[in-house]
């Protein structure tokens, strides 16, 4: 009897130990699987923010406070993969968070394509309306008689209309007693001519005519009261300069070159500016 009752205990424990590795292998199973599936989402989403950041990547713009923006938001979507990957699959509010943040990316991604659009399709319109803008103007101006006389090309008005111009300019050697010659050992100063040409399109006002003088060997002639100026942002130096009064009419100039302590021998270069434009170059030869 005894002997019966150890073995149904026995069947007992063996049911109970089957059960057990029965339920623990459940377990274990579906442990395995709710990791496998984890895993999977947690791939699919780093994809997933893969793909959100090539798209970023591919978006561009011709606009600097947008391109500022993308450039945070790529800095973001970056960040966001690698917190993605430092973090345990089986962390689900964490995952669900990024879940979140992805798709609020994409909806940042989404406005930026909108801005970009619009922003396209305003620009498209201005530019035809500017262009539109530009065949009415250069329409005008040919049917202007008196303005096609001012320019040479209509594409040129604006920017070449308004520069001051010159002609004749020359140069004369004199000597102490104020008589022209072209002796290097007798000249005391040279005196620079020119006339500004008459333009109504030029500003009105006071103007500074500078000239620079090169001797034979290439080297700027100055005195004391030189002055320096720029030209197209460059700064310059001066030999003379003169202050007039132009009010759009033909004015000549006489600007001397006085204080010079030698002349040498040669072919000197003389050029006249003003602080928009070059008026012109002449020569002088001293013997």
């Amino acid at each position: 009897m005894e002997e019966k009752n150890l073995k149904t205990l026995m069947y007992v424990l063996i049911g109970v130990a089957v059960i057990l590795a029965g339920t623990l292998a459940y377990v274990w199973w579906q442990k395995s699987s709710l990791v496998n599936e984890l895993t999977i989402d947690k791939q699919e989403l780093t994809q997933q923010m893969i793909d959100l950041q090539n798209d970023y990547a591919s978006l561009s713009s011709d606009y600097d406070s947008i391109n500022s923006q993308l450039d945070s938001s790529r800095e973001e979507v970056s960040q966001l993969i690698e917190r993605i990957k430092k973090t345990d699959a089986a962390n689900r509010s964490k995952m669900r968070q990024y879940e979140k943040e992805l798709g609020t990316l994409r909806s940042i991604m989404k406005s930026y394509i909108v801005q970009i659009d619009s922003l396209n399709t305003l620009n498209k319109k201005l530019t035809a309306d500017a262009a539109a803008a530009r065949r009415e103007a250069a329409e005008s101006r040919r049917q202007s008689e008196e303005l096609s006389k001012t320019v040479e090309s209509l594409s040129g008005q604006v920017a070449a209309g308004s520069v001051i111009k010159a002609r004749g300019l020359r140069v004369e050697a004199y000597n102490s007693s104020d008589k022209v010659t072209d002796r290097s050992s007798r000249v005391v100063r040279l005196l620079s001519t020119l006339s500004l040409v008459e333009n109504d399109l030029a500003p009105k006002g006071p103007v500074r005519i500078y000239i620079r003088v090169k001797g034979p060997d290439g080297v700027l002639l100055t005195n004391g009261t030189q002055r320096t100026f720029e030209l197209n942002g460059e700064p310059m130096i001066c030999s003379a300069s003169r202050e007039i009064d132009y009010q759009g009419k033909e004015i000549d100039v006489a600007i001397y070159l006085n204080d010079i302590t030698e002349y040498v021998k040669g072919i000197y270069t003389i050029e006249a500016y003003t602080e928009q434009s070059r008026l012109g170059e002449t020569e002088l030869l001293l013997r």
